[in-house]
């Protein structure tokens, strides 16, 4: 027999899940195809049976793909092969990785990969869930050791309700927007964006999720006794405990380390010492637990950091005391200042500590919407945030390869936290690009990007509800023993348990992502992170509020200008003309671009207002025509016997019949107007077939520019040839009769100038 099927199902957010495993992938250490309506999944996890040489941390990579056959599309654009991951992806990736990390065993560095891809997708049933899901299951049946289980969901609020798992569409009326990964007992991760709530609403909504996940937990119990796999025994790469006893000895250098509150003078310090342990090892290994000195400088790293860890965790559990003896509830110094770019639209610099963030605003038109071509359609984003994390900002000697994951999720996280403080961003009529760049980075970057970010948008005069800041939260925990902390280092991160980023107004959240790299933290930490944070944010508000803490009125110089006018949608073609003939016209001859909506929304966007005014007079006329009774002013084009052609507009043409002209008689058209003149015109009438007929005299009549006029016909030159006038009937005395005898094509002699 090929394969074995077995399928496990239960209800998650009034849907019904099958998580399926021994048909599809099967050499892979753990597979599951899991799938909720027409949506399916396929998940698989492999882990090395080897680790690298000189491998010091756990290799995780999870890959997360939509591909587009599974709904039935085509990629967009020239290449038509799914590529690089989208931001979106890469953010799945991101938060299904990031809970998985604290389940598996210290020591544990052995290189494994999971892939989730999307083979078919039907509207109304989340991929992304499923993704989570799938992963934790997959781990859970397989022989890697993964302390699990770990469950996954989306939670809303609609209407004043908690929803699980709503719909893409149902998200957009939400108050509240997270995901959250659980074990049965702890918290594990959380990442989302709310509508200003507050802390109890964010734990409530938290704790609905954890709750909802009870049935998924009773099937992966199932799973595991059914089909589960015994877990491999492993080496850990943990540290051994000759070396940790040893490291004891350089307790006082480690002191000294952790007093030294500059960042780059402390790691300065802690080379130091590794160098020294190093020298020590290399003179006598035997000491340390090894065989010999030949990786002294890596062991000597290797017990150095966890001996740091170690005194840096017990000087804040037993005595509240932080790297440079700052209180653990204490923001750094906040230094802030607007406007240090001179052409940008808007520019800000946020300083807090050796966290240094500045943020540039650009304000333009739809040609700056983002684009995203996706399985689930094509979307356009007109609000976006791009965070630059350079090497030197760590003060490293390394060339920039682009855009990181990590900043792609630093970068999403700040621009969620901004976006819901703009007031009525869906009819904003701008783009918004802000940029983020991190110029020093000793912890939180990220919240210091939503700090500049909101300062720079305030001084780029966008409407905003409220300025927005962010604080990262830490823990050390220990037992039933723990510590928060507010505005955390970069080392306090690294020896911490839990990074918990949180942002918002004075009024409320805007924007949540917790992290932690124990099993997981019980709600009553959680709440208490909660209102600590608030705490550190109403701080870091007042010192911004310092600087600047309400929008400019107007807009900086070099902003377009956007003026908005509103058309019948049966009209767009008449504007955009053959070929866009017309419209490119307009813009071309007004300098401005022009957007048109499938409503009939037109947006006239330039430099200079008096020409996209003018642009605005020229599209009405076009589109709606001169109104009866108005005055315009108006070109003359061509100059006819009966009257003179004119432009009232590019387009728009009428008559002004030469009785029209004048009050008195016009003999002759030329010797009042002239073709390129412009003159002023009332509209009379518009014939049936929609010809228009104009008049000047209505509004001032035209002067005669010829000085002597002539008012009746004029007096006849002599003939240019010297042939005699033919006379009048009275001459002839009589009619007089033809010669017949005289050849037609003869002519009269030259000295007879009569008739005979």
């Amino acid at each position: 027999m090929l394969y074995t099927k077995k399928e496990y199902t239960f209800n998650f957010g009034n849907q019904e899940v099958t998580m399926e495993t021994g048909r599809m992938a099967k050499q892979a250490d753990g597979s599951i195809l899991i799938s909720s309506g027409g949506t399916q999944v396929l998940v698989t996890v492999v882990s090395a049976h080897e680790m690298k040489d000189g491998q010091d941390f756990f290799p995780l990579m999870v890959d997360y793909k939509e591909k587009f056959y599974a709904a039935g599309k085509f990629l967009g654009g020239f290449n038509k092969r799914e590529g690089r991951p989208q931001n979106a992806e890469i953010l799945l990736m991101r938060m299904i990785d990031r809970p998985l990390r604290p389940l598996f065993p210290e020591g544990y560095m052995f290189e494994t990969i999971v892939t989730a891809q999307v083979i078919s997708y039907e509207v109304g049933y989340d991929p992304e869930v499923l993704a989570g899901l799938g992963t934790a299951a997959a781990f859970s049946i397989s022989d890697i050791p993964f302390q699990g289980p770990v469950g996954f969901c989306k939670v809303g609020k609609i209407d004043g309700e908690y929803v699980l798992n709503p719909t893409r569409e149902a998200f957009e009326t939400s108050d509240l927007e997270l995901v959250v990964a659980a074990s049965p007992d702890a918290i594990l991760m959380v990442e989302g964006e709310a509508n200003l709530i507050s802390e109890e609403e964010m734990l409530n909504g938290i704790i609905f999720g954890q709750d909802a996940m009870a049935d998924y937990f009773k099937t992966i119990d199932q799973m595991k006794k059914e089909v589960g796999k015994t877990k491999r025994e492993f080496i850990s790469a943990a540290p051994n405990e000759t070396l940790m006893n040893k490291m004891n000895d350089y307790s006082s250098d480690i002191r000294e380390v952790i007093n030294v509150n500059d960042k780059l003078e402390r790691q300065k310090t802690f080379k130091q010492v590794v160098k020294k342990i190093a020298t020590d090892i290399d003179a006598n290994p035997e000491a340390f637990g090894l065989e010999d000195g030949s990786e002294a400088k890596k062991h000597a790293y290797k017990g150095a950091d966890e001996l740091l860890y170690n005194v840096m965790r017990n000087d804040i559990l037993k005595e509240g005391k932080r790297i440079g003896g700052r209180a653990t509830n204490k923001v750094r110094e906040i230094v802030t200042e607007i406007g240090p770019l001179t052409k940008a639209h808007g520019s800000s610099l946020f300083t807090r500590g050796e966290t240094q963030v500045l943020a540039a605003v650009t304000l333009g038109s739809k040609e700056g919407e983002q684009l995203v071509d996706g399985i689930h359609g094509v979307t356009f984003s007109r609000f976006y945030l791009h965070y630059a994390f350079m090497p030197f900002s760590v003060g490293e000697a390394r060339g920039y390869r682009g855009v990181g994951r990590r900043e792609v999720g630093h970068g999403n996280l700040a621009e969620r936290a901004i976006k819901k403080a703009i007031k009525d961003i869906d009819n904003y009529p701008y783009t918004i690009r802000i940029n983020c760049e991190v110029l020093e980075s000793n912890g939180s970057s990220s919240m210091g990007s939503v700090c500049s970010g909101s300062m720079a948008l305030m001084d780029a005069g966008v409407e905003m509800e409220a300025p927005v800041a962010g604080v990262a939260m830490g823990l050390i925990k220990d037992g039933d023993e723990y510590q928060i902390l507010t505005d955390i280092l970069g080392d306090e991160d690294h020896l911490g348990d839990m990074d918990f980023k949180l942002a918002g107004t004075k009024d409320g959240i805007t924007a949540i992502q917790m992290d932690i790299k124990i099993t997981g933290i019980t709600r009553e930490i959680f709440s208490e992170a909660l209102t600590q944070a608030r705490e550190g944010r109403l701080h870091i508000l007042d010192e911004m509020a310092k600087t600047i803490d309400s929008s400019r009125d107007n807009y900086k110089d070099g902003v377009p200008l956007i003026e908005t006018m509103t058309i019948d949608k049966d009209k767009i073609g008449a504007l955009i003309g053959p070929g866009g003939k017309n419209i490119k016209a307009v813009q071309e001859a007004y300098e401005i671009n022009i957007e048109i909506s499938e409503e009939g929304e037109v947006k006239l966007v330039g430099q200079n207002l008096e020409k996209i005014k003018d642009a605005m007079y020229l599209i009405d006329l076009q589109i709606n025509g001169p109104k009866i009774g108005e005055v315009y002013e108006a070109k003359v084009v061509t100059i006819k016997e009966y009257g003179a052609f004119v432009d009232i507009a590019q387009g728009v043409s009428g008559l002004v019949h030469v009785s029209e002209i004048a009050d008195e008689r016009v003999n002759d058209v030329n010797d009042y107007l002239k073709e390129g003149e412009e003159i002023k015109v009332k509209v009379l009438e518009e014939d049936k077939f929609g010809k228009l007929k104009l008049s000047a005299k209505a509004v001032e009549a035209i002067a005669c520019k010829n000085p002597n006029p002539a008012t009746s016909r004029p007096e006849r030159t002599e003939r240019k040839d010297d042939r005699p006038r033919r006379p009048r009937r009275d001459d002839r005395g009589g009619r007089g009769k033809r010669d017949n005898n005289r050849s037609k094509d003869s002519a009269p002699s030259s000295d007879n100038n009569t008739l005979e």
